[in-house]
C-alpha cells in the first residue's frame, strides 16, 4: 500500500490507484480531523466573560449618572461628558495589549526552553491541564533504540556474546532482520524508523549485509500497521528455487500465524505447549521495559505469501532507555494535582515496565489494552478514567482519540501529544495539542498548538509551570487596573450628586489609563512563577479571572483607598488656597487646577504602591525580591515621569489641565500608599497562615 502523499526518492515501480481524494487513507483521517472540532481555550471564554461584565458595568453607570444628571438639571452635553467620563473610566484600554504581550513574552520565555507556541491563547491553557496523555516511544524514553536481547528457538542470548554468531537459526533470523525492513543504512545513521533502525545496524554488527537485498529481490510488502501490527516481505529465491518470505511484528500476532519452530534439533510443532513457552519468554523481556519483535520465515512458490504456516524463529527485545530528568517531571506533575496517562502501541507488560521505571505507576496502576477498551461500555470506560494511574497499551489513533473526548466529557482539561498523522484528530480535539518536533510528522504540528523541539515530556510540565503563571499574571494585572476605577468614578459622582468640584478631567482619566496603567501591567505580565505555582492544584474550570474577592479588593478596599488619597490631597491644596465649600472655583484658575493636579498625583503614587502589591498573590513582596522585576520599576519611572511631564512641562498644561506642584503636594498620597503596602502585606501573611476568613474572602 502506498500512501497519498509519499515521496519516491528513488527506483522504479508501477501504482494502481484504487482510490482518490476523501476516500484514501489520508482522505479518512482529514474527514476525522475536519469533524473534530476546535476547542475553545479557557483564556478566551474568561476574557470574553470579563469584557461583558465590565461592558454592562460601564454602560449601566454612564447610563445611570447620565440620567440622573439631566433629572438633576445639568445641561445635556455636560451631562454627556460626564457619561462618557464614566464610561472612559471603567473601560480597561490596556486589557488588549497587555494580554497579547503578556502571552508573547511568555511563548518567548517558553522558546527557550524548546517549548514553540503556534497558538498564544494556547500557552495559558497548559497552565489549566489537569490530565497529560503522552506518547512513550520518544517522549518519556530516549527514541534511541538499541537490540539488547536475540532469542532463538527457546534459548536467550544476549545480543552482542561471542557465541551468539553460532547458534542454530541465526542465519535465518539475521535474513529476516536485513530484509524485512525498509531502512537504508548511511555510514553509522540510518534512515528511516529508529526500530527498523536498530534492527539493521544489530544486523550490520553480526555481520556485512553486503548485497543480500539485491540477491533476493523483493516481490511484495505487507506494511506494518496499528491494525495488523505485523510487516511481510515476500523475496525471489536463487537459481530458481523457492521464494522466501519473512515476517516481522508484535509477538502475539506473529505466533498466531506460525505451525512450526526452529530448535537446535530442527523443525517441530508450535503447538500450544510451545506457543506458551514462547510467550513466557516474551513476557521476559517485556517486563524488563525492552519492545520486543517476534521473527518467522517460510518458503513458498507465490509471489506474494499467504500470512499462514510460518515457521517462527525467535525474539528481538530492543532497549529505548527512560530521559533521565522524567522522573523528576512526573513527580512534578503529581505534586501540582496533574494525572499522567501513557497512550502508546506498545504491549502492555513493556509499558507496565516503562511505567514503573519513570514513576508513572507507584501503586497499583492499572493497564489497559486497547482490545479491552473495544469491548467496554462508556460508563465502564468512564469508571477506568477515575483513576490517578491508567496506562493504556496496544492503543489504536482512534482510541487515543475517544480517551481525549472521554476525558473532556468528564470536566478535565487535556494536554495531548502526537506525532503521527493518525494523532492529527486528537492533537486538534484536545484542550492542548502537543506535536514533537524531532520525529513528529508535519500533519500533526499543524494539528497541534504547541510543538516540542527536543520531543521530550519534561518540556511539557516546564510549559505548564510557565502557562500558570500566565494566568495569574493576567489576573494581578486586572486587579491592578481596576483600582483606578474607583478615584476615576468618584469625582463624577461627587459632582453630580453633591456638587463639589470635579476633582479629575477626562483627559487625565485617560492619562492613568493609558500612561501610567500600561507599562507596569506588562512588568506584571513578565513577574516569574510564585514559588508555590506547581504545589497548588490545577485552577478549576469555573474559576474566573474576575472574581467577588478581587472586584472586592479593587473595588471596595484598595479603590476606596486611592480615591481617598486623591480627595485629600485635591481638598487640601483647595483649603490651603483659601477656598471655602460652595464658593466659584473657576476651571480656568490656577488653584482648581493645582488641586486636579494634586489629586492625579496621589492617584498615581498610591498606583505606584498597588502595582508592588499585585507582584504577588500569596508570595511575600521581600521574598519575591522587591527589584528582581526591572519592568515594573520602569512602569514606575515612567507613572512619575509623566506626573512631572504633565505638571511642569509648559506646553502639555493647557492640554491636560495641569498646573505645577512641588514636593509637599506630591506627598499629600505617600501616607495612602504606605497603607496600601503594609496592609496588603499583613493579608499575605494571613493567607499563607491558613487564616479562612481571609483565604475565603480577601483571596483574589
Amino acid at each position: 500500500m502506498v500512501f497519498s502523499g509519499t515521496l519516491v526518492q528513488s527506483g522504479n515501480g508501477k501504482a494502481l490507484v484504487y482510490a482518490t481524494g476523501m476516500h484514501t487513507q489520508i482522505g479518512r483521517i482529514v474527514q476525522l480531523t475536519k469533524e473534530t472540532t476546535q476547542v475553545e481555550t479557557p483564556i478566551r471564554k474568561e476574557l470574553k466573560r470579563f469584557i461583558h461584565i465590565i461592558s454592562g458595568i460601564a454602560i449601566a453607570l454612564g447610563v445611570l449618572f447620565f440620567t440622573l444628571s439631566i433629572l438633576l438639571g445639568k445641561p445635556f452635553i455636560a451631562s454627556l461628558i460626564f457619561a462618557i467620563g464614566i464610561l472612559v473610566a471603567n473601560v480597561p484600554e490596556g486589557l488588549l495589549p497587555t494580554v497579547t504581550l503578556a502571552l508573547t513574552m511568555a511563548a518567548r520565555r517558553m522558546a527557550k526552553k524548546n517549548a514553540l507556541i503556534r497558538n498564544l491563547e494556547a500557552v495559558e491553557t497548559l497552565g489549566s491541564t489537569t490530565v497529560i496523555c503522552t506518547d512513550k516511544t520518544g517522549t518519556i524514553t530516549q527514541n534511541r533504540m538499541k537490540v539488547t536481547t536475540l532469542v532463538l528457538g527457546n534459548h536467550e542470548w544476549s545480543a552482542y556474546q561471542g557465541g551468539l554468531k553460532h547458534a542454530k537459526g541465526l542465519e535465518e533470523a539475521w535474513a529476516a532482520i536485513v530484509l524485512c525492513n525498509n531502512v537504508r543504512l548511511s555510514g553509522k545513521t540510518y534512515l528511516g524508523d529508529p526500530t527498523e533502525g536498530a534492527l539493521l545496524v544489530f544486523a550490520q554488527h553480526l555481520k556485512p549485509m553486503d548485497d543480500l537485498p539485491i540477491s533476493f529481490p523483493r516481490l511484495h510488502e505487507s506494511p506494518f500497521d496499528s491494525a495488523t501490527k505485523r510487516m511481510v516481505t515476500t523475496h525471489r529465491g536463487l537459481g530458481g528455487q523457492p521464494n522466501l518470505a519473512y515476517m516481522k511484528g508484535a509477538p502475539e500476532v506473529v505466533f498466531g500465524k506460525c505451525k512450526q519452530i526452529l530448535l537446535e534439533n530442527g523443525l517441530v510443532d508450535f503447538d500450544s505447549a510451545a506457543r506458551q513457552q514462547a510467550l513466557k519468554i516474551y513476557e521476559r523481556l517485556a517486563a524488563r521495559g525492552e519492545r520486543v519483535l517476534a521473527l518467522a520465515y517460510k518458503t513458498t512458490d507465490a509471489a506474494q505469501a499467504s500470512e499462514e504456516g510460518f515457521i517462527y524463529l525467535g525474539l528481538v527485545g530492543m532497549l529505548d532507555p527512560p530521559r533521565p530528568e522524567i522522573a523528576d517531571a512526573i513527580d512534578k506533575c503529581r505534586t501540582a494535582g496533574i494525572k499522567v496517562f501513557m497512550v502508546t502501541g506498545d504491549y502492555h507488560v513493556t509499558a507496565e515496565s516503562i511505567a514503573r521505571q519513570v514513576g508513572l505507576f507507584t501503586g497499583d496502576g492499572q493497564v489497559v489494552v486497547g482490545s479491552e477498551l473495544e469491548n467496554m461500555t462508556e460508563t465502564e470506560f468512564l469508571k477506568v478514567l477515575d483513576n490517578r494511574e491508567l496506562v493504556f497499551a496496544r492503543s489504536t489513533p482512534l482510541q487515543k482519540l475517544q480517551i481525549v473526548q472521554a476525558l473532556q466529557q468528564k470536566g478535565e482539561i487535556v494536554t495531548v501529544t502526537g506525532d503521527g498523522v493518525n494523532d492529527a484528530p486528537a492533537l486538534k480535539n484536545a484542550d492542548m495539542g502537543v506535536a514533537m518536533g524531532v520525529s513528529g510528522t508535519e500533519v500533526a504540528k499543524e494539528a497541534a498548538d504547541m510543538v516540542l523541539m527536543d520531543d521530550n515530556f519534561a518540556t511539557i510540565v516546564n510549559a505548564i509551570e510557565e502557562g500558570r503563571t500566565i494566568f495569574s499574571n493576567i489576573k494581578k494585572f486586572i486587579a491592578y487596573i481596576l483600582t483606578s476605577n474607583i478615584p476615576e468614578i468618584l469625582p463624577f459622582i461627587a459632582f453630580v450628586a453633591l456638587n463639589a468640584p470635579l476633582a479629575l478631567t477626562v483627559v487625565l482619566i485617560l492619562s492613568i489609563d493609558l500612561g501610567t496603567d500600561l507599562l507596569p501591567a506588562l512588568g506584571l505580565g513578565s513577574e516569574k512563577p510564585e514559588v508555590d505555582v506547581m504545589k497548588l492544584p490545577p485552577r478549576k474550570r469555573d474559576e474566573r479571572l474576575l472574581t467577588w474577592p478581587l472586584l472586592a479588593m479593587s473595588y471596595g478596599v484598595m479603590g476606596m483607598i486611592q480615591a481617598a488619597a486623591g480627595f485629600f490631597a485635591f481638598f487640601v491644596v483647595l483649603d490651603q488656597g483659601g477656598w471655602v465649600w460652595g464658593a466659584p472655583l473657576p476651571e480656568t484658575g490656577l488653584l482648581y487646577k493645582t488641586a486636579v493636579t494634586a489629586f492625579f498625583a496621589a492617584v498615581v503614587v498610591c498606583q505606584v504602591a498597588d502595582v508592588l502589591i499585585c507582584r504577588t498573590r500569596r508570595q511575600s513582596i521581600l521574598s519575591a525580591g522587591i527589584f528582581a522585576n526591572k519592568l515594573i520599576w520602569l512602569g514606575i519611572a515612567t507613572e512619575l515621569a509623566l506626573v512631572m511631564a504633565v505638571s511642569h512641562v509648559p506646553f502639555l498644561q493647557p492640554f491636560f489641565g495641569t498646573a505645577p506642584i512641588g514636593w509637599f503636594e506630591l506627598s499629600l498620597g505617600v501616607p495612602f500608599a504606605l497603607v496600601i503596602l503594609f496592609g496588603d502585606e499583613c493579608r499575605r501573611w494571613q493567607i499563607r497562615r491558613g487564616n479562612r476568613f481571609v483565604q475565603r474572602w480577601l483571596t483574589w
